[in-house]
């Protein structure tokens, strides 16, 4: 695999993923953080079009199912990842690029995307991915500001390694999207009448299970259709069947209060990432810088840098006797 070059790490963190799908000029669609895989986690979700799972690379690891190389490569977007750290995007391009859903738009870029690299073989996908400006672009526009510039590390075996893989459905099979195989990887039937995530659940368990205890470095995150988009529609839908009958009962009107309740929250929730984006790209240093000098003028910043390091030695003296 190639340097990382120009390519920046990328935050798990839903907000994130949900401006780098808009940066890509997709709409519909939209990610929410899971919390939990317990049953009934997805039911205020749904629709659910795929899952993207962040946990700790172990070297040498074999795949858990087949990796697919028959025909089926030619109707599944997967892209052969050819350079460090662009998983992230990877992942989320991979779910898009595979979702059949009324509710999702990829955009022209994608879709041009897609048209122009789909007959490739994965790696060829891979490296026209990774080529795209516009993509590396957007991926780029997450990144955090950093606050001081360190030497380059050359990473070593025993550096932890994080990356992002997909699950989703893809014509009545699971298939797990994972940019470092050389291809889909298939986890079997979905039948008609079964939920496509009770059959992802046992398997990302399973995967959980096989680190060490007390290992907590995972995050699952889930495709979604906008939340605002349909709770819009779920209320245009009751005012019309009200209008329709002429009668409003209370159950009715807590359901319309419920609903706006719902949009006015979507809209917080999408300014507070912008807001969150703002915060992350913005540079801090020369603040810093000034508030050291004020401190050091006004003699108070080393009482406060002793007050800082006793209590520090006093949370080091807790955690050894424990």
């Amino acid at each position: 695999m190639e340097s990382a070059g120009d390519w920046c790490l990328i935050e798990s963190d839903p907000g994130v993923f949900t401006q780098l799908i808009q940066k890509f000029g997709a709409k519909g669609v939209q990610v929410e953080e899971m919390w939990t895989i317990d049953d009934g986690i997805f039911e205020n979700m749904r629709p659910v079009h795929g899952l993207i799972f962040l946990f700790k690379y172990l070297q040498d690891n074999e795949p858990p199912q087949p990796i697919v190389t028959d025909d089926r490569t030619e109707k599944i977007y997967f892209a052969k990842q050819v350079i460090n750290n662009a998983c992230a995007t990877q992942a989320v391009i991979s779910l898009l690029l595979n979702c059949n859903h009324p509710d999702v738009d990829i955009g022209p870029e994608l879709t041009k995307l897609k048209e122009f690299s789909m007959s490739f073989d994965p790696k060829m996908r891979g490296l026209t991915l990774s080529n795209s400006h516009t993509i590396r672009t957007a991926h780029n526009s997450m990144a955090q500001q950093p606050i001081f510039e360190f030497d380059t590390k050359v990473a070593t075996k025993d550096d932890d390694a994080y990356h992002f893989i997909g699950y989703m459905p893809i014509d009545g099979r699971l298939y797990e999207l994972d940019g470092l195989r050389d291809g889909p990887i298939d986890h079997g039937a979905v039948a008609p009448e079964q939920d496509w995530l009770d059959v992802v659940r046992p398997i990302i368990m399973k995967r959980i299970n096989v680190y060490t205890e007390g290992e907590i470095h995972f995050n699952l995150m889930a495709l979604v259709s906008d939340r605002k988009m349909i709770y819009e529609r779920q209320l245009q839908e009751l005012i019309n069947e009200t209008q329709l009958i002429s009668i409003q009962t209370t159950d009715v009107e807590n359901e319309i209060q419920r609903l706006r309740m719902l949009i006015e929250y979507e809209d917080v929730k999408m300014a507070r990432y912008k807001q969150e984006m703002i915060r992350r790209r913005h540079n801090y240093l020369p603040f810093i810088i000034m508030l050291l000098q004020i401190l050091a003028e006004e003699k108070k910043l080393m009482p406060l840098y002793e007050k800082a390091k006793e209590r520090a030695l006093r949370k080091g003296t807790k955690k050894m006797k424990v």
